[in-house]
């Protein structure tokens, strides 16, 4: 005869795994930024911010305690990888607004392998309405440990986003502002010191002659450029031009919004396509 099963008491079943929150201090040293320890320890910027009573405008120093928090969650198996498409090249039609950096990163290529592919070199422009062949690289199995990154910069693009962390710093701007300098370089000019662009615009950040922000001289000088974006009362170019900083209230402007307001671009929506690459890119460089 067969016995029927019993059921556990409380005391014998077993009990569900829970995740237990660890709380630790660490201390703030020279190049660190919130967005780096928020990584560091696996939690949100918006965690660290309201545990320490601080806001995304707040600047930390060295020396500074801060409290930070993780939760540990228990390993997933990571679900089985679906099968890759076939490569295949396409075309790509230029719509306004529309830059070889960009459509590199949208379509998980080069811009070296864009210019080969149509014949074009770095001074090259393109207008709306021209196609573009794009040549799409065989994918390859991503392993368990890969995990999405931000687009990565040149030699050169990493040295225009040091220097703008430099100055931004050197100038006591928050984190959260030199994040818009950073998205507003890469929108503009890929952060490149271009001398073409659009009319008249020139440099880090397409200022323009004609609108008052400096002479071509000037504005292709890459430190004045980067102080003149930034604006205030330190402005080398004075009340010719209005900076980040001289627009009021800009700190609770979004991303795109506080941009806009110094750039007065005619897509307005890109600045803010860029806020989390921005941050890496602080955190990286900075």
């Amino acid at each position: 005869m067969t016995s029927t099963p019993q059921p556990l008491s409380a005391a014998s079943a077993p009990k569900p795994k829970t995740s237990a929150p660890i709380a630790s201090v660490y201390t703030v040293v020279a190049g660190d930024t919130l967005f780096s320890i928020a990584r560091k320890y696996g939690i949100s910027l918006d965690a660290i911010l309201s545990a320490n009573g601080l806001t995304r405008d707040s600047i930390i120093y060295p020396g500074q305690t801060l409290t930070v928090s993780a939760v540990q969650a228990p390993a997933r198996p990571a679900p089985a990888p679906a099968p890759a498409p076939a490569a295949a090249d396409t075309t790509h039609t230029v719509v306004a607004g529309d830059t070889l950096f960009a459509l590199a990163q949208r379509y998980d290529t080069s811009v070296d392998a864009l210019f080969a592919a149509n014949g074009l070199s770095p001074s090259s422009i393109i207008y709306p309405g021209q196609k573009l062949i794009v040549k799409v690289a065989e994918p390859t199995p991503a392993s368990p440990s890969d995990a999405p990154k931000a687009a990565t910069l040149n030699a050169p693009q990493a040295e225009n986003a040091t220097m703008i962390i430099r100055i931004g710093r050197e100038l006591g701007v928050s984190d959260r502002g030199i994040a818009i300098a950073l998205s507003t370089s890469m929108v503009e000019s890929w952060l490149r010191n271009l001398d073409w662009g659009d009319r008249d615009s020139l440099g880090l950040f397409q200022q323009r002659p004609s609108t008052g922000w400096g002479t071509e001289e000037q504005i292709m000088n890459r430190d004045r450029s980067i102080r003149v974006f930034f604006g205030g009362s330190n402005d080398p170019n004075g009340t010719n031009s209005r900076g980040l900083l001289d627009v009021a209230g800009w700190e609770k402007m979004t991303f795109s919004d506080a941009a806009q307001a110094v750039q007065v671009s005619a897509y307005p929506e890109r600045y803010g396509q860029w806020e989390a690459q921005a941050y890496d890119w602080l955190a990286l460089y900075g």
